[in-house]
């Protein structure tokens, strides 16, 4: 029975990179192309969180009474699957943070099959 994981260029063996296993399995097109790009927002946005409060030293509960909020928010917050952020909560974060948000619009490079 033949494998059907994608092969490196370099070597004949199977690869063990998850987008190109995912790309070979769901290649990226259309939807699928804008719910990856939605995802991989949402992890960035709870990945940036995350480390934000781990670099000060806060535990959720900690920054969710400076945010006055809920630890339970913040937990979603941090969480990849969440897509509920909302600018004037990431506002409130940043400011409990001594940071402040940035948004920027760059050039979307479209995403290439493995």
């Amino acid at each position: 029975m033949k494998s059907t994981k994608p092969k490196t260029e370099a070597a004949s063996r199977p690869t063990t990179d998850a987008r190109a296993i995912l790309d070979d399995i769901f290649p990226p097109t259309g939807e699928s192309l804008k719910r990856r790009q939605e995802v991989r927002s949402n992890m960035e946005v709870a990945q940036k969180i995350y480390d934000l409060r781990k670099k000060a030293r806060l535990t959720q509960k900690q920054l969710a009474e400076r945010v006055g909020t809920h630890q339970a928010v913040i937990s979603s917050l941090e969480d990849a699957d969440y897509d509920g952020h909302s600018l004037s909560m990431l506002a409130r974060i940043a400011e409990a943070l001594d940071k402040r948000v940035e948004i920027r619009f760059v050039t979307r490079r479209k995403l290439q099959p493995a």
